[in-house]
Parts: structure tokens; C-alpha cells; sequence
């Protein structure tokens, strides 16, 4: 079963979407001094994002992700990991296209806030 977890993440790797490949550009710098892990598997899921120093899952929602049944996956998905004691952010991904700089400043201010820096 882990196997399966690792194979799924090496593959999403590898087709990351135009907003999650501009994203991690930014995130592999390390911004506000904060390691992040691109499609990281957690449980039975794959964050897009993780960074475990402030238990954060960075999720990019595509327009994809409000169609069909897609809304009650990602809640049934976001109350696993709040069950983890995991924070989620949710990031539209056309603000990441329009508007990088704020959705990564958003990123770190809220890791911050859940290790408890100012």
C-alpha cells in the first residue's frame, strides 16, 4: 500500500500543473526559512505541498475541484488531515498564476502562525 502512495506521488510529481510547478519555483527557496515537500504522501492521500516544521498542507484547486463530487472529496480529504492535526490551505490556482507573490507571502504567514513566530 505504501508502495502504491510513493508511485502516485513520483508520478504527480512529474505532471504538476502550470500553478503547482510556479508554485514549488518559490517554495524550494525555502521563503520565510521553510522547508517544503512537493506531492508528499500523507495516509492515504498526497498533499500537494507539505511543510512538516509547521504541519501545513498546501492544497492548489484547480477549477477542477469544484465540479461533481470533487467538493465532498476534498472535505472528506481535509477532515482526515485535520484528524492528523494538520492545518490545510486551500489556494485557488488561478491566484497562483495571477497573483504568486501574495499567495506565497499568505504560505508563510501562515506557517508562522502555526509554529507561533510573528
Amino acid at each position: 500500500m505504501l508502495q502504491g502512495r510513493m508511485d502516485r506521488a513520483r508520478q504527480l510529481r512529474r505532471e504538476m500543473t502550470l500553478p503547482e510547478v510556479k508554485l514549488w519555483q518559490v517554495l524550494r527557496q525555502r521563503p520565510g526559512g521553510f522547508k517544503f515537500r512537493r506531492q508528499h504522501p500523507c495516509g492515504p492521500y498526497v498533499a500537494d505541498f507539505y511543510c512538516h516544521e509547521a504541519r501545513l498542507v498546501i492544497e492548489v484547486d484547480g477549477e477542477a475541484h469544484n465540479r461533481g463530487g470533487a467538493p465532498q472529496r476534498d472535505e472528506q480529504r481535509d477532515g482526515w488531515f485535520a484528524a492528523k492535526g494538520l492545518t490545510i490551505l486551500r489556494i485557488p490556482a488561478v491566484d497562483i498564476l495571477n497573483e504568486l507573490e501574495a499567495a506565497v507571502m499568505g504560505i508563510v504567514t501562515t506557517a508562522k502562525g502555526q509554529i507561533g513566530e510573528d
